[in-house]
């Protein structure tokens, strides 16, 4: 007979085993079957003698994710912050600019304007969005019917503003901006901690990463299992017909459980076979949720010659024939290896998807030398790189996009439970979704509603509050009168519009009553 397991976890990423190792930790019997050859889902840490380690998955931890700052310090997962010393550039239109802080410069006021309204607008609309119920917000339907190239057009008049607002969603979403919600993109910000958090290196997003890899977590949580974890394990078949839940996978193997958590991409469900059928919503809801798109690229270099320039290596390219959008310092805290890393977002992925590994290379360097105007880039010494959408039991990365009008219609079935199916993933995360702390929040979560199921915890202990760490405090994003007060573009124009009428106006009636006065007085004589 076979053993029945209190829980199966579908997916070892981190959502899966943070979930497994509550549920462990609280007394249960619970199995994780993975489908790949290695834990980590979306993070993967390659390790060589050229690169020592790598991550060409997930890598970037900050300030307010404090699930995975708690996790991390937990396995004995030290941090570093990202190299930040120099200057930052912006390359736009074939010319490169030099800048400090989160944003590029704007030298033109009406860009200024435009840069700044774009922000605060999105931050002033997403705080509107319920964290744990978006599509319950004032504006819900029709901010979903709008995409962020709708949005952006309404929000921004220059076409520099536009350009690094395409930039802005293509690089936080890997997706295009006719291609997504705005409520989804608005709420997606909002939860990552609003536009400045969520773009920033220094107190934001990216500050940090892991010595030795982020790999490291989902690999020292399966040591913590130890057997209770099967890799190449691919789920093809779920049963709640019966007084259990039955489990197949790929290589014909069935397991039985009470209950099951399935922590993969939603997409991904669509592979299994479920008795009974989904829940129409959710069947729909899974089949309209593609994945982002995007090709991470490191290259290795002798020594690290942009920090010699007196660059800090963060590079946002927005010229069209670019591959790589935006890229960071990757050199090892130490020194060691130093190295470039880029992105290739949404479309550009799919188009340089077509060039061998040799030829983006060379192109990626080619454009590094152009934007930094230097011959050292052209001469790199390694390259890795990893094609997420080539992954077929990930979909692509980082994350699971909603295109317009889907939120407000399916998006409320996301958490909910089929039966003794429940769900957790980065998507299902209500802070940084999207992100490894989301991950954590939804398989924690996802693991308390099943003890709560069970009577081992109360149901006012479902959703709990993760303290700040103490080691990586988050600093609080101020912004100024100025940024909160000024006009947008369009309402200064506006403004000196109606000025410059009314201006005339009042001149032409002096005018005429200057003239009607000549008149009387003429009239008199």
């Amino acid at each position: 007979m076979r053993d029945t397991y209190d829980v199966i976890v579908i997916g070892g990423g981190i959502s899966g085993l943070s979930a497994a190792k509550l549920l462990t930790e609280a007394g249960l019997h619970v199995i994780v079957l993975e489908a790949q050859n290695r834990v980590g889902g979306r993070t993967h840490t390659i390790r060589n003698k050229e690169v020592q380690y790598v991550d060409v998955g997930g890598a970037y931890v900050g300030p307010t994710q404090n699930r995975l700052l708690r996790m991390a310090k937990e396995l004995g997962i030290a941090t570093y912050k990202v190299y930040l010393n120099g200057h930052l550039l912006q390359h736009t239109k074939g010319k490169s600019y030099k800048f400090l802080g989160a944003f590029p410069p704007a030298y033109n006021p009406l860009v200024f304007l435009d840069y700044n309204n774009f922000m605060r607008t999105m931050d002033q609309w997403g705080s509107e969005i319920p964290a744990d119920a978006p599509w319950k917000a004032p504006h819900a339907k029709d901010w979903d019917k709008m995409s962020m190239k709708e949005f952006i057009h309404k929000v921004c008049w220059t076409s520099a503003a536009r350009r690094f607002a395409e930039l802005f969603v293509n690089l936080v979403v890997t997706a295009e901006t006719q291609q997504v919600s705005t409520l989804w993109f608005l709420w997606y910000v909002r939860i990552c901690g609003g536009t400045t958090r969520i773009f920033s290196t220094d107190n934001g997003g990216q500050e940090r990463k892991f010595v030795g890899g982020s790999g490291q977590i989902s690999e020292k949580i399966m040591a913590h299992l130890q057997d209770r974890v099967k890799l190449e394990r691919p789920v093809i078949r779920l049963d709640q017909s019966g007084e259990v839940v039955i489990v197949e996978t790929l290589n014909r193997e069935v397991y039985q459980s009470k209950f099951v958590i399935s922590a993969i991409p939603p997409i991904l469900t669509t592979k299994i076979h479920f008795n009974p059928e989904l829940p129409s919503v959710r069947n729909q809801l899974i089949h309209r949720l593609p994945m982002g798109s995007v090709i991470k690229c490191m290259v290795y270099y002798k020594e690290a010659f942009w920090r010699k320039m007196g660059l800090c290596g963060c590079m946002m390219i927005e010229d069209e024939d670019t591959p790589i959008g935006f890229t960071l310092d990757d050199t090892k805290p130490d020194g060691s290896a130093p190295a470039l890393i880029g992105f290739i977002l949404s479309r550009k992925a799919s188009l340089f998807a077509s060039l061998t590994k040799e030829e983006r290379k060379r192109k990626i360097c080619e454009y590094y030398a152009k934007v930094m105007g230097t011959e050292e880039a052209l001469h790199p010494v390694h390259y890795e790189e990893k094609d997420w959408c080539k992954e077929q039991y990930s979909g692509g990365c980082y994350t699971a996009y909603f295109p317009p009008g889907i939120m407000s219609q399916f998006g409320s079935v996301i958490r909910k439970p089929v039966g003794r199916l429940y769900f957790a993933g980065t998507e299902t995360a209500t802070v940084w979704s999207g992100y490894m702390e989301g991950a954590i929040e939804a398989g924690e979560r996802a693991a308390r509603e099943i003890m709560c199921r069970m009577g081992l915890i109360g149901e006012d202990q479902i959703w709990v509050s993760e303290p700040e760490s103490t080691d990586v405090p988050a600093l609080p994003i101020a912004t100024t009168f100025l940024e909160r007060n000024l006009p947008s573009t369009q309402g200064l124009l506006r403004l000196v519009g109606y000025t410059a009428f009314f201006a005339t106006a009042a001149a032409g009636i002096i005018a005429i009553k200057k003239g009607h006065l000549s008149f009387k007085c003429n009239f008199y004589r």
